[in-house]
This record gives structure tokens, sequence and C-alpha cells, in this order.
């Protein structure tokens, strides 16, 4: 069994990194960039016009910020200079919350369904209208039934949707899952309260940090301490606690000699994220290689010692492949279409083992991730839902916006 991780907060020239170190390599990483429209921030838009043939409508946020809103995520629309009758219209002043990051050459993703998130639950915006209370998947059956019953999530839950968390399975009391309900649904219905007293382009509600939200998305059971080089970020850190409180212990790493980043070799291990060859323990190494239309994984046996049984070599490489992939997709943040070509396996029986065993792994990332089949030339497809740039895209922005020539010039 894998040991606990941490999560390190550090700050490399002017980006700000959250990681999830476990064994000596990242699994899970976030980017920080000076950005007045982040994600969760929730704003006043004006309705620039309507595209009926995609479904959509481009909602500009201020200073020729333009956002793709889809129609289909309008039903509980908030419009603020006119009486709302279902349907979006140019130049309607709309409340909208950033949902995705612009991507290449598509604008930030918006909707018009508000929602909160906290550490254990999300709070949803449902019109005024009753929702059931809903849980993640990742929680068991049990779990789900226990928060179902919960009598304060379903007083909150008459005016707003509820979901539970996968971090509220590991709560042994059910009063902070109610607190921050109740605390996240108060706020929501201010946004809601005060958007018709404000003038268009207004930011109704800044989101948390990044590397809040970081810990907010991380599964507590994969990492028992935060720590970081940081005063300012550990102050942040201690003054969120008594609002939400943190699952684990924070820590003020002070060592002038040898800063955080330096003890963890986190510039080496980033440079390694953006190798396209990943060795593995075995020997075997990927090959990664992302392109415009999709992401194409190949999977070689290397230095792997070989065997007189070919079959057992080829299934062993390949499901220790298979947890490297899982890894390099949530630190790279690979997202869309991923092609895996395995090692080639004979029997079908392996063949499936493989494909469970991936899907056990894909679930266990807090961005929607899973298996779809096997094509007919034997490649594993995989999707990944898209909320922000891959780590690459992400440090080559930020580098060409310092007008710089190399990725790690920091």
């Amino acid at each position: 069994m894998a040991t606990k991780g941490k999560i390190l907060i550090v700050k490399l020239g002017d980006l700000l990194f959250s990681l999830l170190m476990r064994d000596n390599q990242i699994h899970s990483i976030q980017v920080q960039k000076p950005n007045d429209h982040a994600v969760g921030n929730i704003y006043i838009g004006k309705v620039q016009n309507i595209s009926e043939t995609i479904g959509a409508a481009f909602v500009n946020l201020g200073e020729r910020y333009l956002t793709f809103l889809p129609l289909a995520e309008t039903r509980h629309a908030i419009v603020t200079n006119r009486v709302y009758d279902g349907k979006v219209k140019a130049e309607d002043e709309i409340v909208v919350q950033i949902v995705k990051e612009p991507m290449k050459t598509k604008q930030a993703g918006v909707t018009a369904n508000l929602s909160l998130s906290g550490n254990y639950v999300v709070v949803k915006d449902t019109g005024g209208k009753g929702a059931s209370i809903q849980s993640s998947s990742k929680l068991s059956r049990r779990q789900k039934m226990r928060f179902g019953e919960i009598a304060g999530l379903q007083e909150i839950g008459k005016h707003c949707q509820i979901i539970v968390r996968t971090n509220a399975g590991r709560l042994a009391e059910d009063a902070l899952l109610v607190e921050e309900a109740a605390a996240l649904s108060e706020q929501l219905d201010h946004i809601k309260q005060i958007a018709d007293k404000r003038t268009c382009y207004s930011c109704l509600h800044t989101a948390k940090p990044d590397y809040l939200h970081f810990i907010q998305n991380a599964y507590t059971a994969e990492y028992d301490e935060i720590v970081t080089d940081l005063p300012e970020v550990y102050e942040a850190l201690l003054a969120e606690a008594p609002r939400t409180p943190l699952p684990v212990p924070v820590r003020l790493y002070d060592d002038a000699l040898l800063p955080l980043h330096k003890l963890y070799a986190v510039e080496a291990r980033l440079r390694e994220l953006l190798d396209k060859k990943v060795w593995l323990k075995s020997g075997g190494y990927l090959v990664i290689e992302p392109t415009e239309a999709l992401i194409s994984i190949d999977v070689n046996s290397g230095k792997y010692e070989r065997h007189s049984n070919q079959k057992e070599t080829a299934f062993k490489i390949n499901l220790e492949a298979a947890e490297m992939i899982a890894i390099q997709l949530r630190a790279r943040n690979l997202s869309g279409i991923i092609l895996v070509d395995f090692i080639n396996m004979e029997e079908q029986e392996q063949v499936d083992k493989l494909m469970e065993y991936m899907r056990s792994l894909l679930r266990r990332d807090n961005i929607h991730a899973d298996v779809v089949d096997m094509t007919g030339l034997g490649l594993m497809e995989i999707t990944r839902k898209k909320v922000r740039p891959s780590l690459a895209e992400q440090m080559k922005q930020s580098h060409e916006k310092k007008g710089c020539d190399h990725l790690w010039n920091f």
C-alpha cells in the first residue's frame, strides 16, 4: 500500500504551485496564475449574441473577456435588466459563474446554474425549488443512505440542491457537514439577493485562492499534512480553518538554507512531467504524445527482464503501466480522448482484468475519467473531462506572457 503524501504549496518565480506529493512523485498539481477571471468567480455579464445552431450564448464579462454559455445551463438564470421569461436574449445582463478556463482557441466556459463548493458539500441553486440530497458516486451505499437521512441537510435541501462530497465519508460527526451546507446556502442566497443591485460586469463572488480549491478537491485519504514555506499562505490557511476546518495539520516550513521546493526537488519533478518518456520501475516505459485531436500513450517493455512466460510478462507490465498512466493523467492534467497502446495480450481474461483495473484507478481521480472500451485495433480508449488547460499549456502560456523563451526560466 502506498504511503500517504503531503500537499505542498510553493512558489517558483511568479507562479504558485499546489502539489500532492506521494512516494517522491507529483500525483496532482495546480498552477495559480495572476488572473482576474478565475474558475468559480461569479459575475454579471452581458449577452453579446446567441447562436441557436450550437445552442449557446456568448457572454461578455467586461474588457472584451468573452465566455461560452450553453443555453441548456440557463434553466435557473438570473437576468438583472428584465423579467426573465425562460429564454436568454442578446443584451441580457445575466449572472454567470466561470466553470472552465479558456483553452487554446476556446473561450472560458460559464454557467447560469450557480453553485458553491466546500470541503464536504456542494450547494447548487435550483431557482427556489427543492431537490433531493445527492452523494458522490465514490461513497458507499451505506454512507449515501446515512447522509440522505440527516435532518439538517434535508431542511437546507428544501430550497437548494446539496451534493455530499467524497471527503465527507471520513467525518465521524454530521455537525460539520450541516454547518458547511448552511453557510454555503446562506452565501449563495446573498449573492442572488445583491445581483439586481449591482451594475453589469460586477464581480459578485470571488473564488477562494487556487491552493484552497486544490485542498478542497484533494481526497483526504491521500495526504496527512499541508506544508508551505510562504508565511502569507500559512496565515491564510489558519484564517480559513475556523470557517472551513482543514482535514489535516498545516505546517510552516522555515529553513533559509534549503527552500521547500529544493527539499522535495519540485523543479526536477515538474521537468519530468513535460518529458514524453516516463520510466516504470520494472524497466518498461511510457511514451506520452499529446496532439490536437487526442492524447496517445504507448506502453513499451523496455529493459524489463524477459521470462519464459511472455503472457504473464506482458500482463505484469501493463498493470504497472496502468497505475502510472492514472498518475500521469492527473499530474499533467491531460484530458479529452486518450488512446493507450498496451503490450498485446492474447487472453481476453487478461484484457478484461486490465480494463477493470484501469477503471478502478481512474475512480480515484477528482476529475471525471473513465475507460470507454478497447478499439478494434486493441487500443484502450479513455476519456477525461476538460476543466483546465494541461500543465504544459499552462506553463507555456505563463512564460509567453513574461516573454520567456524557456519553460523553466523562473
